[in-house]
């Protein structure tokens, strides 16, 4: 018993999943984002997508849960994001009028500046996607520390464009997934000529007369157009588009095929989506670039298969953002 040391045999049952307290990755609990590189937070939020299935909140526990086996090296960039950069789990922004969106999102606003004002990069989890739109808010345009006061190069995955205009409120949610990327765009966080939205599809509420136009000056990459010219292309389109300029990527989990994704609000069967090693291959390919923060929504836990292989897929893309950025950060 004089040679068991408690302090060692913590560190060796580390990589285990079932061992400890459920972190991102078995990543440190730590609330002060003055102290990480990289932030993890979960926003679970739900009252932005009235017209769904509402679970979307249940999400940042069970990728917390599924994560622990996953703290591993990067091969392809050739580090350990945990041994490159301080690599924190905030915990959860606190939603104490979960049930009203649009206070949620004034909340989620206010949580998110702290951790722009502390020069954290945020890697966030939700949530629908009515969460991005705060963020956003925080963290870029003139009054964002992360964007050096620019408008940031908006990287969007999804399978819809989430840019509603003319229609005032969702459910009676103003501020909601239906809207951010419109508002966004408007109060001068992102700049829309060097932002892109990839992946989207299905059938609309109602036909669109040209499916690469966007009044708000988006680029825009459907999936169908996606698989016509081929992921090299589609990769080099997405480079040149966001240029050099900070990046924000917004990854809604319906833009992948639901083979890859069964358990998603706003599911697309029949029409092919994006496959998650294909969206890896993009990741890689923004190598080098300023990201200085990502969100992955609308995952639907009780939606999933018993396999919890869209669980794997959130797990696997985070752990791929969180790489891409901790990357930067060493270089």
């Amino acid at each position: 018993m004089s040679d068991f040391n408690i302090n060692d045999a913590k560190e060796e049952m580390n990589s285990w999943y079932w061992w400890g307290i459920p972190t991102f990755f078995k990543c440190p609990w730590n609330e002060d984002p003055k102290e990480c590189d990289i932030a993890l937070v979960g926003v679970p939020h739900s009252s932005g997508n009235g017209s769904t299935q509402r679970d979307q909140h249940l999400a940042p526990r069970v990728i917390r849960d599924i994560s622990g086996g996953y703290r591993r090296a990067h091969q392809k960039f050739g580090i350990v994001p945990w041994d490159v950069a301080r690599i924190h789990d905030l915990g959860d922004c606190p939603l104490p009028e979960a049930m009203v969106n649009d206070i949620c999102v004034e909340h989620i606003e206010a949580y998110f500046k702290q951790i722009d004002a502390a020069g954290a990069r945020p890697v966030t989890v939700g949530g629908d996607h009515s969460i991005t739109g705060p963020i956003l808010k925080a963290i870029a345009g003139k009054n964002g520390n992360l964007s050096g006061g620019k408008k940031v190069a908006l990287i969007h995955f999804d399978a819809h464009r989430d840019d509603y205009q003319h229609l005032p409120h969702w459910l009676g949610s103003r501020r909601s997934a239906a809207h951010w990327a419109h508002y966004t765009v408007t109060e001068e966080c992102v700049d829309p000529g060097h932002s892109i939205q990839v992946g989207l599809r299905g059938n609309p509420i109602k036909p669109r007369e040209d499916l690469f136009h966007s009044e708000l000056g988006y680029k825009l990459l459907p999936a169908d157009e996606f698989y016509r010219i081929g992921l090299q292309q589609s990769i080099e389109a997405i480079v040149d588009r966001v240029g050099d300029l900070p990046i924000y990527i917004t990854f809604d989990l319906d833009s992948l095929d639901p083979c890859d994704a069964p358990g998603v609000s706003n599911l697309e069967p029949m029409h092919r989506g994006l496959r998650a090693w294909e969206c890896m291959e993009i990741f890689h390919a923004l190598r080098g670039k300023n990201i200085i923060g990502a969100d992955l929504v609308c995952m639907i836990p009780t939606k999933d298969n018993e396999a919890q292989v869209t669980a794997m897929n959130t797990m696997a893309l985070m752990f791929e953002l969180t790489s891409l950025i901790a990357d930067h950060i060493k270089h």
